[in-house]
């Protein structure tokens, strides 16, 4: 359990006086890495879907062991070896790499098994009725077009004199640029538990970085697991390096199979082909799922297939998660050569250690039964655009209590066969696990107080307040069920944290030098780097935002007060207006804040007795004409009932419970209300910036450039108001994208040279009165 120390003491231990541009250079000499321990209270995280797949959750593979613990990946020594010795002390690490086991495997006839796959026969029989000439030459370009992208998948392979090298390379540049790599052991050991059932393992991962994949990759060689064959989309230029790392199972897909339009059809089924046979030999897969793009869900639709046509009898899918408390700054790009790779690592190396970082592997759970148990809703889902937009110009509710559907995961002309069930079941699966992978991020200490210093105290505040208001924020973390990534007393987790961030940060030591003060950096790149600390806990506290933007909204509606004046206690909130309020907020929400099997309705219903729970709202009971238990009432008012009626339920009955909620009084109530405003409008107000740019798009775009075009717009708003730099991030302007191909107002129209399609504005958003009633409908939650 954690002790606060007086700020006095922690004063004294770790703020000595000394100039501002000092402060980082002597903090840094006593930095020490924080210990992975939390005592009795840290939570189990990582546990599948008790409505999607209830089998797998009662297996209970992520059971609690008291002999289990944490691990530092980074730290070897001879404890991790069979040898003692002066000599094992100097070759720990070579003498464990040595001892890990490799599951290799060789191609074979791999070429052949896929030529002569039913799907790769199925578009290559499958010709025009033309002349026999035209169908011959169709035939012959087909098969060399065959050979030529079935060559780089047949040499993927896993070398095991290659992938020991590679792991100890990996190992001596992490020591390099992290403290410590912690892995919980109770996953490593639900992982040999479950690949003990005989299934091959998917991990699944959000795509964020490169090193996320090799971090994912050493873990489990070192804990004697099969490396999974990684499905990586960005091709080096340099022949060498790609040749070495499709002999590590890096696999390259071609670049025809990413695009949306694929004429013949051959490439995709090329790559479902391949998919299967890796799983056919009981090879495990990993790959990462895009929040902004969808990317990833096409190899969930190409295992799908595979598991529904037999081939595999079912797989098990493995959400994977991994956090940073400073993530290096590797830039890979798609043409770097091995001399400049080799430059951008020696100078991650020369900044020396940047944090720690904490792995998570989710509960596995089985594919087939998620997609047999039918707890997805696609029979009542509805477009985003035809749920939101009569609510936005007519005010009518029509949709509003429907699921919206997210049809760009997965674009129409991917598969054009598929039936449109099976089209829903990817997207809901791509929904599921991108919500899984970020429900089991660990809270890494930097975000705590990155936190707090953007969204609670932006213009500075004291030490001792910052130490009170980092324990009670990790108590609520913790009281959410959320994971942190960091152990120890509170001051040396602050410690910890205010070193890594000193970058970021201004001390000014006063005259009492035992409370100095602390201040985020006012520059663009410092706000932005604070902000991508914040994001994880943007998740954590997301049904407290919404309902915390909702009562806002209606503040500003009722008492016109919102945040700039003072706020009257005494409004009442009907649950009924709270709860429709909290749902048109919730269909804005990008990806991955809301599990798909989930209703809106409920997520706005928890969204407001969250705040009742964190005691922002207080429940006000009404007077009624007669006893909430009056059963002799509901007896008579079913008697009209007929005994055969299959849809009868006591609760026909019952009338609307009539409860309003009112502010509390406290007066911690309105600074903990604007704090989780705060969280959501770093969204909602670069969304509604995106609404100003609208009437500069004066030409249909390619959906990169209209994010570029969209991302330059931003920090140009920013740069002009000197304020609110977290909203121009690259993240923000592509959600905001995205948000606007989902409403309708950016459709995709076919360019005119018959390339990649362009985004234009709607029929509909060419009108001004369209564009100001979305952004009056986006301003009416946003707190500033």
């Amino acid at each position: 359990m954690y002790s606060p120390d007086p700020p006095e003491m922690f004063a004294r231990k770790y703020c000595q006086p000394r100039h501002v541009s000092s402060w980082g250079l002597g903090i840094k000499r006593r930095l020490k890495a924080v210990p992975p321990v939390l005592a009795m209270f840290r939570p189990q995280v990582g546990q599948c879907c008790h409505q999607c797949t209830p089998k797998s959750r009662d297996v209970k593979l992520l059971q609690r062991s008291p002999s289990l613990g944490f691990q530092n990946l980074i730290h070897i020594s001879e404890k991790n070896t069979r040898y003692r010795g002066w000599l094992v002390r100097r070759l720990c690490c070579v003498l464990l790499v040595g001892s890990r086991k490799v599951y290799c495997n060789t191609p074979g006839d791999r070429g052949d098994r896929l030529c002569k796959s039913t799907g790769v026969k199925k578009v290559l029989s499958s010709t025009d009725p033309l002349s026999d000439e035209e169908n011959q030459q169709g035939l012959t370009l087909n098969t060399r077009e065959l050979t030529t992208h079935i060559h780089p998948l047949i040499s993927t392979c896993i070398s095991p004199l290659l992938l020991r090298i590679a792991s100890w390379v990996l190992l001596k540049l992490f020591r390099g640029l992290f403290y410590s790599v912690q892995v919980n052991l109770n996953h490593v050991a639900a992982l040999h538990r479950v690949t003990a059932l005989g299934h091959p393992l998917v991990f699944v991962s959000q795509q964020q970085r490169g090193l996320d994949y090799m971090l994912i990759a050493l873990v489990l060689f070192c804990h004697n697991l099969q490396v999974p064959y990684t499905v990586c989309h960005l091709r080096p230029g340099s022949t060498w390096i790609r040749l070495i790392l499709q002999r590590l199972g890096v696999i390259f897909p071609p670049p025809q199979a990413e695009r949306d339009v694929d004429d013949s059809g051959l490439h995709e089924a090329i790559m479902t082909s391949f998919i299967g046979e890796l799983l056919r030999e009981g090879r495990s897969v990993s790959f990462g799922l895009a929040v902004s793009s969808g990317q990833g869900a096409r190899w969930l639709a190409r295992i799908r297939e595979v598991v529904r046509d037999g081939a595999v009898p079912d797989v098990s899918l493995v959400p994977v998660s991994v956090a940073y408390d400073r993530a290096p700054q590797l830039h890979m790009q798609a043409q770097q050569g091995v001399l400049s790779l080799l430059c951008s690592l020696l100078s991650l190396l020369c900044e020396g250690a940047q944090g720690s970082v904490r792995i998570h592997f989710a509960h596995p759970f089985s594919l087939k039964e998620m997609c047999d148990t039918g707890k997805y809703h696609v029979a009542g889902a509805r477009p985003l655009q035809e749920v939101l937009i009569p609510v936005i110009l007519d005010n009518r509710l029509d949709h509003l209590f429907r699921q919206k559907t997210m049809s760009w995961m997965l674009h129409p002309s991917f598969c054009p066969d598929l039936p449109p069930s099976e089209r829903q079941l990817t997207i809901y699966l791509t929904q599921h696990l991108l919500y899984s992978t970020a429900s089991c991020t660990a809270v890494m200490s930097t975000g705590l107080v990155s936190c707090l210093l953007l969204h609670k105290h932006p213009k500075g505040l004291h030490l001792s307040r910052l130490s009170q208001d980092l324990y009670w924020l990790l108590r609520e973390v913790l009281f959410r069920k959320r994971d942190v990534g960091f152990g120890g007393s509170l001051s040396v987790v602050l410690y910890h944290a205010l070193s890594v961030l000193q970058p970021h940060l201004v001390l000014v030591s006063p005259s009492d030098v035992m409370d100095p003060f602390l201040a985020p950096r006012s520059s663009p790149a410092d706000v932005l780097a604070l902000a991508g600390h914040c994001q994880s806990l943007t998740h954590v506290f997301i049904k407290e935002a919404v309902g915390a933007c909702t009562v806002s909204s209606m503040l500003r509606e009722v008492a016109c007060c919102g945040g700039k004046g003072e706020v009257e206690f005494g409004v009442a909130f009907c649950q009924g207006k709270l709860t429709e309020t909290a749902l048109k907020l919730s269909h804005l929400l990008p990806a991955g804040y809301i599990p798909p099997c989930t209703s809106a309705h409920s997520f706005a219903l928890d969204a407001v007795d969250s705040l009742v729970h964190c005691g922002i709202l207080v429940k006000e009971e009404l007077l009624q004409d007669h006893c909430v238990y009056d059963f002799w009432r509901r007896r008579k008012d079913l008697l009209w009932r007929s005994s055969d009626d299959m849809d009868y339920s006591d609760s026909d009955c019952e009338e609307q419970e009539l409860c309003c909620y009112k502010l509390s009084q406290p007066s911690q109530c309105t600074d903990l209300l604007f704090f989780l405003c705060s969280l959501l409008s770093v969204y909602l107000r670069a969304l509604s910036w995106a609404i100003e740019w609208l009437d500069l798009l004066r030409s249909p775009l390619p959906e990169p450039d209209s994010q570029a075009l969209l991302r330059s717009f931003l920090q140009d708003r920013v740069i002009q108001g000197r304020r609110h730099y977290e909203s121009s991030s690259a993240d923000m302007a592509e959600a905001a994208v995205r948000t606007f191909i989902d409403l309708g107002v950016l459709e995709k129209v076919e360019s005119g040279d018959g390339g990649v399609p362009v985004l234009g504005l709607s029929p509909l958003f060419q009108q001004q009165e369209s564009r100001e009633k979305l952004g009056s409908f986006v301003q009416q939650f946003l707190h500033t």
